[in-house]
Order: C-alpha cells, then structure tokens, then sequence
C-alpha cells in the first residue's frame, strides 16, 4: 500500500511542482502568424494576485495591461478584453516553458512561451516621445497635402492618423465629408456621381506646433475639401430613418472613464464585431456606429454626460460596415462562445439599446465640388 501511494505521489509531482513554482518574471515567444510576431509577457504579483503586462514587439512594443491573469494548476491563462485575445498554455515542471495557444476573434494561433534571463531578453522599443497638444485656441490647416487617385487594385479603406501625419486610403469624397462634418453618409445630398465612385489616397500633416484635437482634425480636412475640390453646400432639415442611442430598461452597465476628460477617446476596432471604448462621450460613440458600423444616422438620445470606457462585442450583420458585415462575421460563427447581434448585444453588455425611428435629421446639400487640384 505504502509503494502505491509513493507511486501516485510521484506521478502527481510534476504537476505540483509546475504549481508550486513562482511564474512571476519575463516570458516571451514568436506568435505563428505570417512572418511571426514577438510577443513578451511581463508577470507580477502584487498582494498575492498575479498581473500581467503585454508586448508586441514587432507592432511597436506598447504596454497593453493584461484583464486578468490566472494560474489552475499547471495552467496559465491571460485575458486581454482591449485585444479579444485569450491566451491558455501549460507551465513545464521545470518553470522555463509554457505552450500554448492564442485565441483572438475565434482564430487560434501557436505560441510558446520561455522564462526571459537579462541576458536573453528581447528589448522593448521605446515608445515615440508624446508629442504636446497643440493649442486650444490654434485654428491649423495642412501644410503640406497630396492628393492621389486610388489604384485600382487597392485593398481596403481607411482614415489614419500616426503622430501628426494625416493619411487615407481608398476613401470617396462623400466618405471624406462625412467624416469632417460628422455626418452619416446618408445626410450628404446631392452632388455628382463621381462623389461616391472615385476614391483618394491622402497624406498630409498640419502647419501649427503641437498634436491636434479630434475636432483640429476634422477642421483641416474641412479646410481642404474647401479648398481643393471646391466644397460648397447648404443645410437643409429632412426626415431619415436613424437609430436612436437611448439608455435601457435597466440602466447603463458602462463605467465612466478615468481618463483625461479634456482628452481625446479611443475607439478601435480589434477585429470584427469587437470595439473597446475608452474615454468617449456617448455621442461620439454614436458617431463612430454612425460612420462606420450603421447603415444611417445614429442620433446620441441618452442623455449620459461625460467620457465612458466599456466594451462592445458582438456577431456583424450583413448590413452593417457598408454591406461587408456578413463576411467580416464568418470567422467568429464557430466560436463556441459567439457573441449575440449588434441589438442584443449592445443592450446585454452594456445597457444601451438603439431603437429605429423616423426623425428630422439635419443634412447638407452639395452645391458645387470638382475633381481636386494638382499636387
């Protein structure tokens, strides 16, 4: 009997040793995707509760805090809500390995994890010094725009901003007014065909000091649509269909944020259907659903004052970001734990709900514009 329960200590004992062993320190690996991307996981714990620290190293290495991070035995698991990413790998009983993969909007990728030693360790980049924010009351133009057709065979589209460089690809013209005025494209009337049919590739950057506002943005780019393709237009009142933002039955379930309330939000999707808030109003929220998940205008009807921080996860429609919803959702369909529809969703995880309505909603009507001015 004494030789059987030896036995049975000894099979257990990597287990409990892998356990028992102090997981906290620098760990890093390559994730399998594509070319491989150098991940780095710092592990602390403070008053007896392990906290995690992310780095990708090779995306610019800044620190992402990890949601919360758990050791089962032999299992660690690391919850990031700002990425949708989970990772779960087993700890070695000799505390130098943990293998593992990383699940991120339902795509799961390889990665195993080593102790990092100083001499081991990979390096961290810096991150770009911050750049002060311009003036309040500074009123910038660009200094410097070009403006390019489209090739033909770009892919995708986007507005960026890095820094204090202004770029788009693949963008319309009503795209671009839409964006500068804050406006669902549907409240922009009027106009040539080529309005929506041409795109442009922008890059710009502006002529006063300093990093400028989410509004200093947008008036430059109102500035060029003036300037280089002739904008005029007037406002107008017509009745849309529109959603309206309004507060669910039992209340919001967002945080307010603690962010700098003279600060700028950040709203970025982390793939498709997932979208951390931080630091935003409810109605620039809404003008995000507006200009890039909602076929029309969403009007802010909350009544919630200042910035919010939460997280929005949910299953895209074929309706929803200009009819690619549907594409964009395949990958997630069979995650085991697949989230609900926008509607559900918005209201489950944050009690906010969007109720389809018919309102006079303010438009502008394009008077004049032209194909845009030589560089």
């Amino acid at each position: 009997m004494k030789k059987l329960l030896l036995s049975m200590f000894v099979f257990a004992l990597p287990g409990l040793l892998a356990s028992a062993q102090d997981i906290t320190g620098t760990w890093q690996g390559t994730l399998a995707a594509g070319k491989g991307l150098r991940t780095v996981i710092k592990i602390a714990k403070n008053d007896g509760v392990l906290k995690s620290t992310f780095y990708s190293i090779d995306q610019g290495g800044q620190a992402i805090p990890v949601t919360k991070t758990t050791l089962d035995g032999s299992t660690l698991t690391l919850k990031i809500d700002s990425l949708d990413l989970v990772y779960t790998g087993k700890y070695s009983a000799d505390a130098n390995t943990i293998v593992g993969t990383s699940t991120q909007s339902g795509h799961e990728l390889a990665l195993t994890l080593t102790r990092a030693t100083p001499e081991t360790a990979w390096a961290i980049p810096e991150p770009p010094p911050k750049i002060p924010p311009m003036a309040k009351d500074a009123d910038p133009s660009f200094e410097v725009a070009t403006i390019k057709p489209t090739a033909p065979d770009a892919q995708g589209k986007f507005i960026r901003i890095q820094q204090r460089h202004f770029t788009t690809l693949n963008m319309s013209l009503g795209e671009l007014i839409s964006w500068a005025y804050g406006v669902h494209a549907k409240q922009v009337v009027g106009g040539p065909d080529w309005l929506d049919k041409d795109h442009f590739d922008i890059s710009a950057q502006p002529d006063a000091e300093g990093m400028p506002s989410s509004e200093q943005w947008k008036s430059m780019v109102r500035k060029l649509l003036v300037e280089r393709f002739g904008l005029k237009f007037h406002s107008d009142k017509r009745e849309l269909a529109v959603y309206a933002l309004v507060v669910a039955k039992d209340g919001p379930k967002i945080k307010k944020s603690d962010g700098d309330p003279n600060g700028g939000p950040s709203m970025f999707f982390r793939g498709p259907g997932m979208l951390p808030i931080t630091n935003a109003t409810m109605a620039e929220f809404a003008g995000l659903l507006q200009e890039v998940v909602l076929d029309r205008p969403v009007l802010d009807k909350t009544e919630l004052t200042g910035k919010w921080t939460f997280v929005l996860k949910w299953m895209p429609s074929d309706s929803e970001f200009g009819g690619m919803g549907g594409k964009m959702a395949e990958a997630m369909k069979d995650q085991p734990d697949a989230p609900p529809g926008l509607f559900t969703a918005i209201q489950e995880e944050d009690g906010l709900k969007l109720e389809p309505a018919r309102l006079p909603v303010d438009v502008m009507v394009v008077d004049h514009v032209e194909k845009p001015t030589a560089n």
